[in-house]
This record gives structure tokens, sequence and C-alpha cells, in this order.
């Protein structure tokens, strides 16, 4: 995965690369990831939790957030019960925003290197990606096993830019949390907010994660790209 993907020469803008997180930003992960969440609950303490308290969790590293909310918990088996359901649904639940696969194409087409920086284990984006069909479309790919550092420090995002060889003012990162807009300004990279974004709230947008754009749709993020 993340082989070299043959592109057009580079565009003639500013802007040579796009990094995208996965989960609320490309791939229409959103209630996989509640029900994920929502099983484990149950299963370890017989009751479900607030969605709204899930939704504020997206971006953050899975093992991070099992153990802040399962402190009592082997966190390995509470991360067992929470990857072996979600593994038994998720190839039948793995969908793309609206226009997102449009977009990407398009970006393809005019020649802009393209990334994925996500939370998400390597071996579940690999199999999301195979099974959209899109395992040869990102000439990047950066998930939490590839550092120990994760959103918002910039790390991620660097080691992105790295295995795309543009400097960070030549790229934009598209994301859906305050940890991708976190880690895209720690970086030194301008952040593009989703609109179909469930866990930023107006009063997240301050300081480093304050997004420098936003979209309402996946072709939105073309527009922004020409007048760059």
């Amino acid at each position: 995965m993340a082989s070299p993907v043959s592109r057009h020469p580079d565009p003639a803008g500013r802007i040579k690369a796009v990094l995208f997180d996965y989960d609320g930003t490309v791939g229409d992960t959103n209630q996989l990831v509640i029900d994920s969440w929502q099983h484990t609950f149950m299963t370890i303490r017989g009751r479900r939790t607030d969605d709204e308290l899930l939704y504020h969790t997206f971006g953050e590293p899975l093992r991070e957030t099992m153990a802040r909310f399962f402190p009592e918990h082997d966190l390995e088996d509470a991360l067992r019960i929470y990857r072996d359901w979600q593994a038994a649904q998720d190839q039948n639940r793995w969908y793309l925003f609206p226009g997102m696969r449009q977009l990407i194409g398009e970006l393809r087409r005019r020649g802009y290197r393209m990334g994925i920086v996500t939370s998400r284990t390597r071996d579940s984006l690999e199999r999301a990606l195979v099974y959209l069909g899109m395992e040869d479309t990102f000439s990047a790919i950066v998930t939490c096993d590839d550092t120990t550092v994760h959103k918002p420090e910039p790390e991620p995002a660097l080691i992105g830019l790295e295995k795309l060889d543009v400097s960070a003012n030549q790229a934009l990162f598209v994301g859906d949390t305050h940890y991708d807009m976190g880690c895209a300004h720690n970086a030194g990279i301008e952040a593009v907010l989703v609109g179909w974004s469930r866990s930023m709230r107006p009063e997240d947008k301050v300081g480093i994660y304050r997004p420098d754009y936003e979209i309402k749709n996946a072709g939105e993020l073309l527009e922004i790209l020409e007048k760059c």
C-alpha cells in the first residue's frame, strides 16, 4: 500500500498536495464507529452511553480513548471487543461521503499528490481502501501504527509531507475534527474543515483549531485550490 501513484505534472498553483483524514472526512464511518463504541459499552458496562460524548472523541487514537473510558478494564480486552465487532461489520459498512470519489479522481487527474493521515490502524484502513477500490489512490499513508505521537501533534502530518515530498506551504490538510485542525496548524499546513463534521462544535474553532477554510461539499475543495 502507498506505493508511488502515477500522476500528471504538478499543478501550476502554490498547492501541490492534499492530505486527508479518513474517518468522518473521506470515509463515512460515523455510524460504524458509534455502533462499535456502543457495543463495547454494552459488553463492558451493560449499558449504552451518549452518542454526543462519542462524537467528540472522533480523531483521537482508539487506545487513548479506550483507556480513558474504561480505566478499570483490561485495555487489550476492551480493544479486542471493539475491533472484533467492527471487523465483523465493516466490510458491508464502508462508504464514502457524497462527492468524495469524484473529488479524489479529479485531484488525481489534475496532478495533485494525495495522502491519508489517520488515527486508524494501518490494517483496518487498508481493508477499507481495498473494499472501496481505492488501494492505489494515495501516494502516502500515515496511520497510528507509524508514529507514537498523534494528532493534534504535528508529526503525523509532517510524515505525510515527507512521503509526498512537499513543504508545508504546498499542502492542504482536510479533516473533520479539532485533532485534524491542530495537527495541520502545528505542522504549518493550512486546514480545511468539512461541513459534514459531527465532532467539531462552533466553540471548538479557536486558536490552532480554527480552520482556514470550510467546505459544505466535497467539490468546494476544488474552488479553494483554484484560488491558491
